[in-house]
């Protein structure tokens, strides 16, 4: 277990964190795989990918870390239901504590390609579709798998790539842009490898559409390259991961979707100086910051039931405050004139 006392280890960050990655999830293994494995496990809460481990990675990708912050490296990817599934607890830990927390994106590259997978968990396309069916009711959270039986992707390798690109201009908007594209595949069953999507994203998200697309199709593909080389390096072979830094060492790390008091444990146990910031659970300030909230986003902002959340907002749109959008197994809430 981790405790309290942390020492000067004459190892690197990277010894560290593969070590206690490893430590929290026994399915990691050193060996050779000569076919990846796509395993999504709802009642795990985590997607699974097992591949061949890069080669190692220069520390340098880790130099940018916030001195005054706990740093959060978030392993995730923009088809990852589970981390659709933390949606809630990341928005209000951004809320209570983003003056404690810096949280970095990170793509895992969930699926590389169909053409590579040939047995077991998820397989095919239509594996997907039935995972996501059974992981929304669990998670609270609205998914339509359609997109998998309609207009299926063929790797989730694009939209990471995009989301990179977004960073390259703006972390803020790249967050944005990330939220947007996850609403188009696992709402709108938009398959988000297309360009047109992609685009329109970018433009939602307030970027400069034609330097996104220089980047996306340049260098955007090796920054995205570092991510996975870093991510193999380390241990990281499930989605959601984070991975809680201070000073340049690995404090803690937290694996799957796990309840918000999880999150608020790891920050506090690092910083116990850490001071929970009271935000306004009005309706309004919550949709001002979250222009888009699904029913369980909006509960666990406001702190109040699923049930209690769904007749509040049912009510906001009977005042023509919200708009609500219907999807297959969920809501999603808009906050009118919002784009």
């Amino acid at each position: 277990m981790l405790n309290q006392n942390h020492h000067t280890l004459d190892i690197t960050l990277f010894t560290i964190l593969s070590l206690f990655i490893n430590l929290i999830n026994p399915n990691n293994s050193n060996k050779m795989n000569k076919n990846p494995l796509l395993n999504c496990d709802y009642e795990k809460g985590v997607c699974e990918v097992l591949e061949t481990p890069a080669q190692e990675t220069s520390s340098e990708q880790l130099k940018d870390l916030s001195a005054d912050k706990i740093h959060i490296i978030y392993y995730t990817d923009p088809i990852c239901s589970s981390c659709w599934g933390i949606e809630p607890q990341l928005r209000k830990l951004k809320l209570e504590y983003g003056d404690y927390v810096d949280v970095d994106y990170r793509m895992g590259g969930l699926l590389p390609s169909w053409d590579i997978y040939n047995s077991g968990g998820i397989s095919k396309p239509s594996d997907v579709a039935i995972h996501w069916e059974e992981v929304s009711p669990y998670y609270k959270m609205p998914i339509d798998g359609g997109v998998w039986l309609e207009d299926p992707l063929n790797s989730s390798y694009p939209p990471s790539i995009a989301v990179k690109a977004a960073q390259m201009q703006d972390k803020n908007k790249a967050v944005t842009f990330l939220r947007i594209i996850r609403e188009m595949v696992f709402l709108d069953k938009l398959n988000i490898t297309k360009i047109e999507h992609l685009e329109k994203a970018a433009s939602l998200a307030k970027l400069d559409v034609e330097q996104w697309k220089q980047d996306y199709e340049s260098s955007a593909q090796l920054e995205f390259k570092k991510d996975l080389d870093l991510g193999r390096q380390i241990g990281v072979r499930g989605f959601p991961t984070l991975i809680f830094v201070k000073d340049d060492e690995m404090l803690d790390v937290l694996y799957g979707s796990k309840p918000y008091a999880d999150f608020e444990h790891r920050v506090k146990k690092i910083n116990p100086e850490a001071k929970k910031n009271i935000y306004s659970t009005e309706w309004e300030k919550l949709f001002s910051i979250y222009p888009t909230l699904t029913t369980q986003e909006f509960a666990v902002l406001s702190n109040i039931s699923f049930e209690k959340a769904l007749e509040a907002l049912q009510n906001l749109t009977t005042d023509h405050k919200i708009t609500r959008k219907k999807v297959k197994n969920g809501d999603l809430w808009i906050l009118n004139n919002h784009k």
